[in-house]
């Protein structure tokens, strides 16, 4: 599913979804006008947004942020959704989704940008919409088997501590590539994204070292993960101990979520989130996005958006006497947030519902039983013992004869 996002979406971004997440304006500044620049040397070759490098760079670094969202929602709907449906689902969310939150966002001529929303790398744009999609999206298709549910231990951990650790060193690129250019914003960010990333982990660890009595290596990552989500938007735009703050604040409250409130409520038990995206991703994006309209620095946010007096967080606003302006920047940072869950909503709930007039949107209980083989005609585990998989193997025939 990841292979299938990576690569379908790059087709579809070259093809219409780059120029509608930022081109030219086709309605109400909310999304851009599709057409094919891309395939043209003449646009591919110009200069990129600051001029430091042609636009070819812009399109391919933005094209891994719209592949990774996908990525994301995948892993909400891991262990039942049908291969079939999710082909389909891939370049219509990228679409008719993704894009327009993009550009009302991130683009200079986005609605949401022009009245003042803060997000330096993603926090709304990639995690708030990957977390609520994904969760939406989990709702329409459905669980998995109960077997699946009750018992989904790690298949293998080191081989998730390995896959952390690239996650880890490749977000320093994630946000340290949002300024577009070598500078000090650049370096701040990334300082900022591995210092609030390393608390947040130590916190989450902590936490579940006095909850359950154990350090947990799978917590761990997770708080990891939720710190790299908390700093993505404002890691240029705040100083060293906000970013330790918010991996503080990145390493407990999601840990409360899952943790805590996730058992308690019914809706969030009943909506079968493979990976638990909503809180990595969706609850800590907001927060991090929250934690940009307190945190952002006057000067920082020169460094990031130009010279632009609206752009201030609240605590600066208040100690500037300009109180009323840090205010609105909170009040645009929720409202970007409550955009962004409101598309993803709205429009993952219709795209799952036409998706679903054309093929099913989940497995069967029979095929979901079987797994892989049913589904890929392969298995991803071939164990000796497990019937003909043993039997047909060198070691079956020749070591162990009394089992042919």
């Amino acid at each position: 599913m990841a292979l299938y996002a990576f690569a379908a979406t790059l087709i579809f971004w070259t093809l219409w979804g780059f120029r509608m997440s930022f081109g030219d304006p086709l309605f109400l500044d909310v999304v851009g006008r599709p057409d094919f620049s891309v395939l043209t040397q003449k646009f591919m070759l110009a200069e990129g947004f600051v001029g430091l490098y042609p636009a070819a760079t812009l399109v391919f670094f933005q094209f891994v942020f719209a592949a990774i969202t996908l990525v994301l929602i995948a892993g909400a709907l891991l262990g039942r959704m049908n291969f079939k449906a999710w082909m389909l689902f891939v370049p219509l969310w990228l679409t008719f989704s993704y894009t327009v939150g993009a550009f009302s966002i991130w683009s200079p001529k986005g609605f949401l940008f022009k009245a003042g929303v803060m997000d330096f790398a993603g926090g709304f744009v990639i995690h708030l919409s990957s977390g609520i999609a994904g969760f939406t999206a989990a709702y329409w298709v459905g669980p998995r088997i109960p077997k699946d549910r009750e018992s989904f231990p790690p298949n293998n951990i080191i081989m998730t501590l390995v896959g952390a650790g690239l996650l880890w060193i490749g977000w320093a690129g994630f946000n340290g590539g949002a300024p577009y250019a070598v500078n000090i914003d650049s370096s701040l960010a990334i300082y900022n994204t591995h210092l609030c990333t390393a608390t947040s982990l130590l916190v989450w660890l902590c936490l579940d070292y006095m909850k359950f009595g154990k350090p947990s290596v799978i917590g761990a990552v997770q708080g990891m993960v939720t710190g790299l989500v908390c700093i993505t938007p404002a890691a240029g735009l705040v100083q060293v101990w906000a970013a330790l703050i918010m991996g503080v604040l990145s390493g407990s409250i999601p840990w409360f979520t899952m943790m805590v409130l996730h058992k308690k409520i019914k809706f969030l038990k009943h909506v079968d989130d493979t990976l638990a995206i909503f809180h990595t991703h969706a609850i800590a994006g907001t927060l991090g996005g929250l934690l940009a309209g307190l945190f952002a620095e006057p000067n920082l946010n020169r460094l990031f958006f130009g010279d632009d007096p609206k752009f201030v967080g609240l605590i600066y606003a208040i100690k500037n006497g300009r109180t009323a302006a840090g205010l609105h920047q909170i009040g645009m940072q929720i409202a970007g947030m409550a955009f962004i869950l409101v598309l993803n909503v709205v429009i993952t709930s219709i795209i799952c519902l036409i998706i679903k007039i054309v093929t099913p949107l989940r497995l069967s209980v029979e095929e979901m039983t079987i797994g892989d083989d049913t589904v890929h005609g392969e298995d991803a585990y071939a164990v000796w013992g497990d019937g003909e998989t043993y039997e047909q193997s060198i070691h079956g025939k020749q070591l162990y004869p009394s089992h042919v």
